[in-house]
């Protein structure tokens, strides 16, 4: 009769990490439709684009290079500057993405402007569809949590206005700090604001610069892109902070 006896486990137990890092934008939110986007930048403007014209300008202005887009195939010479600083200052990230859109021409008195005043509305972003749920568990488990994100623009206003009030613990923006990822002095930073130890922290983001943190000594969490409005596999954070 084969031996019955349980053999010890000798995997060593997990314990839960002290606190999550969130990239914001392509992991906690997504920018919205670039048709809504170019429609609702037009409106403001006072004017109303059919579905034909906002989708060949949305085409083209994706292309041209849009905030929370893809990257431009090419960066005009004389916006070279402000482009390579764009998370390091307010005002190279405005004047980047404004003189990008220019580039298309679109023909219509201050188009350029509202265009990026989106960005800094609530509703010119969408959030994925699990980040509530995610964020609200972390808080009732007493784990601390920061947004760590490359960027131009304060992003407090727009978690006050989706409701994450008290969710959010620390905010360490590029342009703030002087640092973007994936220079480790960024998530130092934020781990140094929770108060943790890095190798008791976990960087949650979707792109090689999020991953870096690896570089500060925290674990990372690379997760797939995914549509805006949709499950983005934030909840897998919960199975790495939580008993």
């Amino acid at each position: 009769m084969p031996d019955q006896t349980a053999l010890p486990d000798s995997r060593p137990a997990r314990r839960p990490l002290d606190a999550v890092l969130f990239d914001f934008h392509g992991t906690l939110a997504q920018v919205e439709d670039p048709v809504a986007w170019v429609t609702a930048a037009a409106e403001a403007c006072g004017t109303t684009l059919d579905r034909g014209r906002a989708t060949v300008l949305a085409d083209r202005l994706v292309t041209a290079g849009r905030a929370g887009g893809p990257l431009p195939h090419r960066v005009p010479p004389h916006l070279a500057e402000v482009f390579a600083d764009r998370d390091l200052y307010e005002q190279a990230h405005r004047a980047a993405y404004i003189g990008l859109a220019t580039t298309v021409g679109a023909g219509l008195d201050g188009f350029e402007e509202a265009l990026y005043e989106r960005l800094l509305l609530p509703e010119g972003w969408v959030l994925y569809s699990d980040t509530a749920s995610t964020l609200i568990a972390l808080k009732e488990a007493g784990v601390p949590v920061a947004v760590v994100s490359n960027i131009g623009f304060d992003i407090r206003p727009h978690f006050e206005a989706w409701g994450f009030t008290g969710l959010v613990d620390a905010y360490v923006l590029s342009y703030e700090v002087g640092r973007t990822k994936p220079d480790p002095a960024i998530f130092l930073r934020a781990c140094g604001t929770l108060g943790v130890d890095p190798e008791r922290a976990l960087m949650v983001g979707d792109t090689p610069a999020d991953a870096g943190a690896v570089r500060a000594g925290l674990a990372a969490l690379v997760l797939p892109a995914a549509d805006p409005g949709k499950p983005n596999g934030l909840s897998a954070v919960l199975n790495l902070t939580t008993p």
